[in-house]
């Protein structure tokens, strides 16, 4: 019952049988440590803290889908993760665990790390493998999927860390064991990163379920004396805006999905009243029209609009017509971008003009706006 912790909430299992199943001997494990989104850094967490558990998944993954070569691609800034897996690595390696016919099982495994050069877009996993073979790290079409035409045209598995690192549990303590963790359609716990206007921000590991309001209050212990929460982004930068209202919703991939939300990389960024939600859309935006590869014309063109017309409304020139157009545009990226990040901007987006229209209004009938440079660079 195991599903994708980077954000998609795929099944592992089956991409895993898609790839066990693929013709041919050469097969490839890849393991998505490029953390590139603003406020996200759980997979760091476990690279520098768990790295055996990681490799034990690797290796597992390896076993499960008949692939002899795995591949650790981790965020070029992460020093200090690259250098513990390459030491994990070679340890793994001196006690006969990863290399040729490991523990005389016959089976033959072994790891390598990459750093990658800090683009936000080779978190995308076939931006990732054009990485991994040298290439710019653009998008391919797809179809093919990695899974039948991964890395050097072979089949491949492409896991996020969170993922890979809850493998060895499972096989440990059995699949009837993980299910009684989480909710039946996602069994298992998540990690989170609560940031922002709250106590006690940090990294959180719950059962998938649970509401954002026991995350909010009871784990983070609520806005400082005296403020009150206006809202949340879920998901890190490509995620949902949610206001108070949608406190209660529980923080699984099914309950997001039905309110037109993303647990996404599991950042959970909470504001309250000082944030302006113009500067707060403002800084997501921002990010995205700067990482965006240019391959595609509807991100290449779509983001950096969307910052002019932002830009505009924060201004308080125009009229309402700004938001609609800025629907359309994100529709259009949605319908027509290569990749998820040109996609990925219709979330943000739409959750703001729809959750907190009344405040981007304000703004172009020429109403002051005290918060805005308070809030300038909040994301960031």
């Amino acid at each position: 019952g195991l599903r994708g912790r980077g954000g998609a909430g795929f099944p592992t299992g089956i991409k895993w049988e898609a790839v066990a199943r693929a013709a041919g001997p050469e097969k490839y494990v890849i393991c998505n440590a490029d953390e590139g989104e603003p406020g996200t850094f759980k997979d760091r967490l476990i690279l520098e803290g768990d790295t055996h558990k990681l490799i034990e998944g690797m290796l597992l993954a390896g076993y499960a889908v008949g692939a002899h070569k795995g591949y650790v691609y981790i965020r070029g800034e992460y020093v200090l993760s690259i250098a513990r897996m390459e030491r994990a690595i070679a340890q793994a390696r001196e006690y006969g665990l990863l290399g040729e016919d490991i523990l005389e099982s016959g089976y033959s495994f072994d790891l390598e790390v990459r750093p990658g050069a800090g683009a936000y877009v080779c978190g995308e996993e076939t931006s990732l493998i054009e990485s991994l073979e040298g290439k710019r790290g653009w998008p391919r079409l797809r179809p093919p999927f990695p899974v039948t035409y991964g890395l050097w045209g072979k089949p491949t598995v492409v896991n996020n860390v969170e993922t890979l690192a809850n493998v060895p549990e499972i096989v440990f303590r059995g699949a009837d064991w993980f299910r009684t963790l989480g909710t039946s359609s996602c069994p298992g716990t998540k990690v989170f990163m609560l940031l922002g206007h709250v106590q006690f921000p940090g990294l959180v590991e719950v059962e998938m379920g649970t509401p954002l309001r026991t995350l909010v209050y009871e784990l983070g212990g609520g806005p400082p004396e005296g403020a009150r929460v206006k809202g949340v982004l879920v998901g890190g930068a490509a995620g949902a805006f949610l206001s108070p209202e949608d406190l209660d919703v529980r923080l699984d991939f099914d309950s997001m999905r039905e309110m037109a939300a993303a647990l996404g990389s599991g950042a959970i960024l909470v504001f309250d009243q000082s944030v302006c939600m113009v500067d707060m859309l403002g800084s997501v935006l921002r990010f995205f029209r700067h990482e965006s590869c240019g391959q595609c014309t509807p991100c290449r063109v779509g983001t950096d609009a969307l910052v002019r017309l932002l830009d505009s409304i924060r201004n308080g020139e125009g009229d309402e017509g700004i938001l609609e157009l800025m629907m359309e545009i994100t529709d259009t990226m949605n319908l027509a971008s290569l990749c998820p990040l040109g996609q990925s901007v219709a979330l943000p987006v739409g959750t703001a003009l729809s959750r907190f229209r009344g405040e981007f209004q304000r703004h172009l009938e020429g109403g002051e706006c005290p918060r805005c440079r308070q809030s300038e660079g909040a994301l960031t």
